[in-house]
This record gives structure tokens, sequence and C-alpha cells, in this order.
């Protein structure tokens, strides 16, 4: 009976060294595993732009401003001559057909700025390997800033 009990203190001790030795190396395991997604997110490309002042200060900004503004004048001088006899209720619904107007213009003048400016980033981002450009005021931390690069390649200052 005492022989017998001596048996399962060894079986008893041998499943505790088991279940430590199994922890410690799955402790180990799990440890490597962080390691790994660590190094994958330092090594990731990522890039960041400022994107407003990309297209703020694009060559074509000036003149595409400059016609803007030229429509915005000639569309109140329009409001003013044609609302002169109109009623108030009239007067409201013209402004907001000028401003739809002149929104669509306005469209239609920087739209094609923005088109050159995200094909400028995608240039520079595929050069670099790049995969994801985000804008520089999303990211907290970290990425690649190119907004340099895109600005050279766009020839502005």
């Amino acid at each position: 009976m005492l022989n017998l009990q001596k048996k399962q203190v060894k079986i008893i001790s041998l499943a505790i060294v088991a279940f430590f030795v199994l922890g410690v190396a799955g402790l180990a395991l799990s440890q490597t595993g962080k390691t790994n997604v660590a190094n994958a997110s330092s090594s990731s490309n990522i890039g960041v732009v400022n994107h407003q002042l990309l297209v703020s200060q694009h060559p074509d900004m000036a003149k595409a401003q400059d016609a803007m503004q030229t429509e915005v004048e000639a569309a109140k001088q329009d409001f003013d001559t044609k609302t002169a006899n109109m009623n108030d209720k009239e007067k409201q619904d013209y402004y907001m057909q000028v401003q739809q107007r002149l929104n669509l213009k306005q469209q239609e003048l920087i739209g094609p700025i923005f088109d050159k400016v995200d094909a400028a980033i995608k240039s520079v981002a595929d050069a670099k390997g790049i995969a994801v450009v985000l804008d520089k005021s999303n990211v907290v931390y970290g990425g690649q800033d190119i907004t340099d690069d895109v600005m050279k390649k766009l020839g502005g200052k």
C-alpha cells in the first residue's frame, strides 16, 4: 500500500512538471507570436500626406480661384438684376438656384485639381512601395510623410 502511494506521488509530480513545462512552452510561443506582430506593424508601408496643403498649393489653384471669383461676381450681378422686382419668397428661391449653380461651378473648377493631386499621391506611393496613404489629419502616430515628394511631383512650392 505504501508502495502504491509512492507511485501515485511520482505520477502526480510528473504531471505537475509536465503541466509546468507545457505552460512555459506555451507562454514562450505566445511571446514569439507577439514579436512577429510587432515587427509586421513596424515594417508596414503606410504613407501620410497633408491633402489640404497639396490642394491649396497646387499650381492650378490660383487660376481656379480667379475663375470662381469671376463667377461669383457675375452671379451677384445677375441676382441683383433679376430679383429687383421679386418678393422675398421668389428671391429666396432664386438665391438657392444661384447657390446650386455656384456649387456646381466650384466642383467643375476644383475637381480636376483633386484628381491631379490624387494621381500624384498614387504615383509617389507606387514609386516608394507604399500600399496605403492616409490624410495626415487622421493619423495620430506613424506613417511615412510623403507630402513633400508629392508637392515636388506636382511642381508646387
